[in-house]
Formats: structure tokens, sequence, C-alpha cells
């Protein structure tokens, strides 16, 4: 770093540390300045990473590391975001009304104080949830409230030292494109954080009225009763749904989990896990433990803010942890078979199934076989949310829409009840939920799925591998043909552009092997979605082609790991 660039660094620090309202994210900056100032290195390279540019908002809202500094999570930056949300809001109304809910992370209630500030500073009106909860009980508010927009302060699944800002409109659905724009163009405008005026008081906090009735519709989604004898334990990973979580299954008439009490209450530290997301290695291991021990039906797995949601099952190996996809068929088969019984889906405008395109196409071959409508989307539920007459949705991630109606985005809780109920139900047929996904492969096929991530600390090397990848694309993978490639950001596949590469690959199938490249919204990360579909004979030939399908799918990832490397 040359002089020049330090002295503007130390600059830009300082004034930054000037407009900070926090005496601690204030100290910090200040520090980094003295020390860089002083002729230490590291502390110029922290300094440049947290001055490095505004941290972004998008289609996600915020979400970074917390800290002092232009690109953290912080005071500052939050202030500056919900100032430019109700300056957007504000073109349309005179009065907004924001309805705000927070997790447990570090200054989750501080920023979600803040927002409110904010909200009534600008002549709006704000609601504050009465205290930590749930992502799927701030989405559900907005539209019991009659709001204009929400916001959910939470790093969802993110590590500890991360937290972020998830804003919604007013039909519940995460903002999307040209929104997060036009927001961010209102942001850009705050000329500095002493400008934005600060109500000292004046927004409500809400009473648990809101709370009870959104636990009294989630049970909604089951029959009452229906798994009044099953046993299930649960773990919410440090985070909040435990509370929710308990109350639902009350609600529904089931019986209370069994309760993973390390992970029970909300702990910003999540000390015992590396990862607070049921999707990395090791993080319901403590909730697997507690099952060798108490012989449930299910496990059931929260992230910290309970809109994911995770099952594992005992199997021929011992406990294993269902792939999000795997459960999203699950779902899917059970709601298609309550709705079928009925005569309420079929054939009906209102009655959408949805997922992702990075999300199995067994939903697809589901709700053809059954004459219902099926969409597939861009990634994420902010797409997933408004495909019209949605009915269920889902994503790989762990994300379930069970309930649109209430909740238009994933809710773990109201996907926990459909799991118990589906669970339930099996048992009384003297079958469990690997039974049921042995009958869904014999009906259409082995959908083997797989991902992995390629994670960076530098996020420019992410565009210089997809760069490589349109440059070079492969014109054969593990020995077959590449059929067709699809530039997603160039709109191809009949979807919006979006960052992405789409890959076919000739197999024996007739729908060709999938595999997708595209970086995390989220995270520092590039990551990589495979798909294999192997036709099966009879009974008979259910194991040989799982295991063919893992076979291939194998195949795939090694060349994609080859060709997705940062070396």
């Amino acid at each position: 770093m040359s002089a020049r660039e330090l002295s503007e660094l130390l600059a830009a620090g300082r004034a930054w540390a000037a407009d900070d309202p926090d005496p601690v994210t204030r100290a910090e900056v200040e520090h980094l300045c003295a020390a860089a100032e002083s002729g230490d290195a590291d502390a110029a390279i922290e300094l440049a990473d947290a001055m490095a540019g505004m941290l972004e908002f998008g289609t996600a809202g915020l979400r970074g590391r917390l800290g002092g500094g232009n690109n953290r999570m912080n005071r500052a930056v939050v202030i500056r975001a919900a100032a430019g949300l109700t300056a957007y809001l504000r073109t349309a109304t005179s009065a907004p009304f924001v309805v705000i809910g927070y997790d447990a992370r570090h200054n989750s209630d501080v920023f979600a104080r803040d927002t409110a500030a904010v909200v009534v500073g600008a002549g709006g009106r704000a609601a504050v949830l009465p205290r930590t909860m749930p992502t799927p009980v701030l989405a559900y508010a907005i539209r019991y409230l009659g709001a204009d927009a929400g916001v959910m302060v939470t790093a969802s699944h993110n590590p500890p030292e991360d937290n972020g800002y998830k804003v919604y409109l007013g039909d519940g659905s995460q903002i999307v494109s040209p929104v997060d724009a036009l927001i961010a163009e209102q942001i850009a405008a705050v000329t500095s954080v002493a400008s934005v005026p600060l109500a000292a008081d004046g927004w409500e906090t809400l009473d648990d009225a809101l709370w009870v009735d959104y636990v009294r519709d989630a049970a909604k989604v089951v029959k009452h009763g229906a798994a009044a004898d099953l046993t299930v334990v649960h773990t919410a990973l440090h985070g909040v749904g435990t509370e929710t979580v308990m109350a639902a299954f009350a609600a529904a008439g089931f019986e209370a989990p069994l309760v993973v009490e390390s992970q029970a209450e909300p702990d910003p530290s999540f000390p015992t896990v590396t990862f607070p997301n049921p999707e990395e290695p090791g993080a319901i291991d403590a909730a697997i433990e507690l099952a060798e021990q108490t012989s449930p039906d299910v496990v059931i797995a929260n992230d910290p803010d309970a809109d994911r949601c995770a099952a594992a099952v005992a199997g021929p190996g011992g406990w294993r942890m269902l792939r999000g996809d795997e459960v999203g068929a699950l779902l899917g088969s059970h709601l298609l078979a309550k709705g079928v019984a009925a005569g309420v889906l079929p054939d009906s405008p209102e009655c959408v199934f949805a997922n992702s395109i990075v999300s199995s196409r067994l939903l697809s071959a589901m709700a053809r076989t059954a004459g219902v409508r099926h969409e597939e989307t861009l990634t994420g539920f902010k797409w997933i949310s408004r495909v019209p007459g949605l009915r269920f949705g889902y994503e790989e991630a762990l994300g379930y829409c069970c309930d649109p109606a209430a909740v238009r985005d994933k809710d773990g809780i109201s996907a926990a009840l459909l799991v118990a109920e589906l669970a339930a139900e099996l048992r009384a047929d003297g079958k469990g939920l690997l039974d049921r996904l042995d009958e869904l492969a014999l009906a259409h096929g082995v959908y083997a799925t797989d991902s992995f991530s390629v994670r960076v600390s530098d996020v420019s090397l992410i565009a210089a591998v997809m760069q490589r990848l349109r440059q070079n694309p492969p014109a054969v993978i593990a020995g077959r043909e590449v059929t067709t490639v699809h530039d997603l950001a160039a709109g191809d596949g009949g979807l919006p552009p979006t960052e992405g590469l789409r890959y076919y690959v000739a197999d024996d199938s007739g729908d060709g092997s999938r595999v997708i490249v595209r970086p995390s919204g989220t995270e520092p990360k590039l990551k990589v979605y495979l798909e294999v579909i192997e036709p099966v004979a009879d009974a008979d030939d259910l194991a040989p082609a799982r295991t063919r399908a893992a076979a291939r799918l194998g195949e795939l990832r090694v060349a994609f790991e080859a060709l997705t490397s940062l070396d």
C-alpha cells in the first residue's frame, strides 16, 4: 500500500468513525487507524477490508460480518439502510408502516430498535415483535398487520460473527429486482448517519397475540392429533425455534418433541457447532446422539432463525440426514396425496407446485403425474413465493413453503409439523420416510442429487472461475457428451437473467444429467449442484439403480471439482 493510499484510507476510516453513533465500533475503527498509521501492516489490511465500499444491499438485503466500517454490519450501516428503505416506501405513501423482527444474534435487537427509530423519525409507523422470534413469524406479521414492509434482523445460518437485514414488501415476499436497486439508490443518497432523524420513542412493541395466531395458523397445515403418539427429537441449533416449535406441536395435538437441551436456548455464539446450519457436517450430531439414546421416529432440526427445516431418519447404516431434495419430495408427495384425496388440487389455477432451478426435477415429475401445474424459478424464495397460485414450493437448501396463504416464504415450523404428520401416517402403515422415498423412485425413477461449495476469501476469484467456464465450455464431462449449455446470465433456459451456468449431460434417462454452477447470494462461495436421473425397471432394480446413480453422480462431482478448482 502506497503512502497516498494509506493516507486516503486513514481519512476515510476516521471520517466513518466520526459519523458512527456506536462507541464500540467507533473505537474499533479508530484503533485500526492508529495502528495502521504506526506501521502495522495487518491493521492496514483489516482497515482496508472494513472500508472496502458500502456493504452491498441486494435482493437478500444485507448480510455480513459484524464490526466497524462501511463493509461490515453495524449500527451506522443499518441506520443508512433503514433510511433508504423508508425513503423508498415514502415514494408510495407518506407514512409507511413497517413491522420489524429480530433473532438472537449479536446486536439483532439493537439493529431492530434503530430501524424502528428511523421509520418513526421519518414520519412512519413501526411495530416491533415482542422478543426474539423466528423469521416466519415476521413474514406472517406483514400481511397479518397490513404493513407496507417488513424487516427481519437475522443472518439465518451464517457463522456467529455475521448478522443480516432481510427486507420484505407488503405482500409478504422478500424484495426482488428492481426494488433492491431502488432501495440501494436511496441508501446511497444518505449523506451521513448524523443527518438521519432518529426518534427516541413512538414505535409500538407488539404483544404475544400475533405469535399466538401464527402458531394457530401453522398448526392448521396438519390434521389435529395426527402425530399424537409420534416421537420426535428436535434441535434449534442455538436459535430461536424451540419455543415456537413446541407451541405449534401442542396446538396441533402432537406429542411434544424431545429437545436437545444443549442447543435449545438461543446463544449467539453457537458454542456446540462450527456452522449453525443443519446442512453442515457435525451440526446435528447432538440430535443424532439423543436419537440413538431414545429411538424416535424422526429427528427434526431448524436453523437459527427457524425458516429452514431438516429431517434425519434411521436406516440400515444408522441415522442419516435427508437431503433437502428428499424432504422436498416427501412433503410434495404428502401434500399431493392430501389434496388429491380431497379433490382440491388437480387442474386448479390456485394450485401450483414450484421449486428453484437448483432443486431436483422430481417434484416436477410428481406434479405432472398428478395433473398439477409446476413451475421452475430462479434460486431463492423471493422468486418461489411470487409464483401465482402457489400451493407448495421448496428449494434444496432446506427451505419449504407449505402454507403460502399464511407465510409467503420458507417456514421451518409448518414444515416440521408436516414432516411429523407424514411420519406418523407412514408408521401407521408399518412404513417410514425411507419407504416413501422408495415408492417415489419406483414411480418416477431415482433422482440423485449432490452439491458442493468452493469457499473463497477473495470474491473476485468466483468471477474468474465463471469467466474461465464461459471461455472454455466443456464438450464432454465424465465421458458423456454435454448436450446443452445455458448461460443463465443471458436469460438462457426461459428464466430471467441470473449469474450462473447450467449444463445437461447425456445419460440413459432421456432428461439428461444436470449441473448448475452459480455464486452464492449470501456467502463468499461458488456453489455447484448436480443431479442424475436413473430409470428403475422394477422393485428388484431399485437398489442397483441407486448404485448406478451414485456412481454417475460421483463422476460428475469429480469432473466439476476439477473444472471449478481455484488452482
